[in-house]
């Protein structure tokens, strides 16, 4: 859904002159990957049924043929006329039999956890989304995930003016609300990272580089989402410069999807910093 809600805004937008053919073809590549990871997840969903299915239909065979045997043993010691050795033969299998039902019973188990777990993330993902529903229909924020890892894509421009490391009014407000959703979310840590252009930063200015300038920027950030009441604990930042881009720095229009901040939820560790140098 949220693919083919990106994927229409693209083409309206293409289609009255609002975006550049260029900004035009990267979004619809990152709508085209989005979709490819959902339908990726689905068929890991499907898999899952799947097997709990086949492992369903095992226990209740097996269980028919522990009968068939248990019937034959009361059969044989009713008539007398089994044999001590085969007594104990069929004794070993209805144990084998039970013990493979067992183990069935526990890989089952866990394949329904497994399964449940595919469920629980994007039932996360689904609520982050629903919370943060505006802004991502107006173009502020992106939201994707993958294996567990939730992404919040922020332009910089809704953050930050030119070269300041200061949240500005607008980004502020977007904050707020974006740690109204993260509050929310357990067991995963959130780390902000900082993303710039190739374009060199001013000499005379605060920042002597890029790294320096991406690393306040996603400072800044973690500092309002803790300011708006996230738990500090989960927090952490990170500052990639220029070096990690995500479009090729040869157009105005590129150059501008490289200028972000990514929040990104991953799975929970024991241990956790409050920064990243």
């Amino acid at each position: 859904m949220r693919n083919r809600l990106l994927t229409s805004l693209c083409v309206f937008s293409l289609a009255t002159g609002c975006v550049t053919q260029g900004k035009y073809d990267t979004a619809m590549q990152r709508a085209q990957t989005l979709d490819e990871q959902l339908k990726g997840e689905q068929g890991a969903r499907a898999a899952a049924e799947e097997k709990v299915r086949q492992l369903e239909e095992q226990v209740k065979t097996l269980e028919q043929e522990k009968e068939a045997l248990a019937t034959r043993l009361n059969t044989s010691e009713a008539r007398l006329t089994t044999s001590a050795a085969e007594r104990r033969g069929l004794e070993q299998k209805i144990a084998e039999l039970t013990a493979l039902n067992e183990e069935l019973a526990s890989s089952k188990r866990k394949l329904t956890e497994a399964k449940e777990a595919l469920e629980k993330k994007s039932a996360e993902y689904e609520s982050l989304a629903q919370s943060l529903k505006t802004e991502i229909s107006e173009g502020k924020i992106e939201l994707s995930e993958l294996r567990g890892r939730m992404t919040v894509n922020l332009k910089d421009k809704i953050l930050f003016a030119s070269g300041s490391a200061r949240v500005g009014k607008e980004g502020d407000a977007a904050l707020k609300k974006i740690a109204e959703a993260l509050k929310g979310v357990k067991g995963k840590i959130i780390r902000v990272e900082g993303h710039t252009d190739d374009v060199p930063t001013d000499p005379k200015g605060p920042f002597p580089s890029n790294w320096e300038l991406s690393l306040a920027r996603a400072m800044a950030v973690v500092r309002s989402l803790q300011d708006a009441g996230v738990d500090p604990t989960v927090l952490s930042a990170a500052g990639y410069g220029p070096y990690q881009p995500i479009a090729p720095n040869d157009s105005p229009d590129n150059r501008s999807l490289n200028r972000r901040i990514e929040i990104v939820l991953a799975p929970g560790t024991t241990t956790t910093t409050a920064s990243s140098r």
